[in-house]
């Protein structure tokens, strides 16, 4: 037999995890492909009248114990009666399946399927639905005492790190990475004043963005808590705020719509849940640490090398400028 030639990175067979998926789930009928090429790979799989989503963890993005934990949440979540795709037990109960691929050994998981579909901008209701789903998410999420295989959302996973790791690539633009700098400082100083003590704590989802949750009617329903981890519950509103204001910036939106959809979409969340003042005063703030987190994960992997280019850099600084200058109270 002829040697493999080692990769870093595979794209797993449809038909092959097919006939996996009827090993271990006991399933006929299957239909399996590929939609989506990423850090974790997604595979829709269909059995008649039934369909789930089959993710494939990259061996360099997520251990097994990391996804334990994500898995822990879900079923948690899902035993409250939260609205999300949740991971199926396999025939022996297993709910992570361990995969020999040419890179080395990769995981598999098999959740349910989120059913109706994105909705990019939301109306009335459904920025209702959302706000009260997110506080009912955050109301089992903040008693919750996981395995702690996660990351924590502090000043130094938000800005601090990310920034050492963002340096390299702003080597041929040392204003922009020091302008970076200078308000990742200032963003730790006003929420310092703000005083965070009071912050609810818990487990956050870190990318309630739209495309991370269908609707299907009145109901909505989360998916992808890949990057869960532990912080500010307000970090998750913080994730919509600012999509709101990337809208804006786009042109999709005017900045009356989005400063009225953000209302209601707090107006439900305190119905169900405590919000103080001092929390949606350091939203503006903790966008910067949302945007340093994902730009320096962008590093660290090749299908986001795009993101990393010097042009894509300054788009992105173009949109926190603005942010910056219209959101924040940068008085000393």
């Amino acid at each position: 037999m002829k040697p493999v030639f080692p990769a870093s990175y595979s794209t797993l067979s449809p038909s092959a995890l097919a006939s996996l998926m009827a090993e271990k789930y006991g399933f006929e009928n299957i239909q399996c492909q590929l939609l989506v090429i990423g850090v974790g790979d997604t595979y829709l799989v269909e059995l008649p009248g039934v369909r789930f989503i089959l993710r494939v963890y990259r061996r360099s993005h997520r251990n097994r114990s990391q996804i334990k934990t994500e898995l822990e949440l879900l079923l948690a979540l899902k035993q409250a009666g939260i609205p999300v795709s949740y991971p199926i037990h396999d025939l022996s109960g297993e709910l992570i399946q361990a995969l020999e691929a040419v890179e080395g050994e990769r995981h598999a998981v098999l959740f349910t399927y989120a059913p109706g579909s994105v909705v990019r901008i939301l109306n009335e209701k459904q920025l209702r639905i959302l706000g009260t789903q997110m506080a009912r998410f955050h109301n089992v999420s903040a008693t919750l005492k996981l395995d702690n295989n996660r990351w924590n959302f502090d000043f130094e996973t938000t800005l601090f790190r990310p920034l050492d790791i963002l340096k390299p690539f702003f080597a041929e633009n040392l204003e922009d990475y020091a302008w970076l700098e200078n308000k990742a400082g200032l963003a730790t100083k006003k929420i310092e004043q703000i005083n965070p003590s009071g912050f609810s704590m818990g487990y956050c989802q870190f990318d309630f963005l739209p495309k991370n949750f269908h609707f299907e009617g009145d109901s909505i329903t989360f998916f992808d808590f890949d990057f869960m981890g532990y912080g500010w519950l307000v970090n998750d509103l913080v994730t919509f705020w600012q999509h709101l204001n990337l809208d804006v910036y786009a042109g999709r939106m005017l900045q009356k719509d989005a400063d009225a959809a953000y209302a209601t979409l707090i107006a439900a969340y305190r119905e169900q849940r405590h919000l103080s003042d001092q929390e949606l005063l350091a939203a503006p703030y903790l966008t910067l640490g949302f945007w340093l987190f994902y730009m320096s994960f962008h590093t660290t992997h090749d299908q986001f090398r795009v993101h990393t280019q010097p042009s894509q850099l300054k788009v992105y600084i173009g949109f926190l400028r603005k942010l910056v200058a219209d959101h924040w109270d940068i008085n000393e």
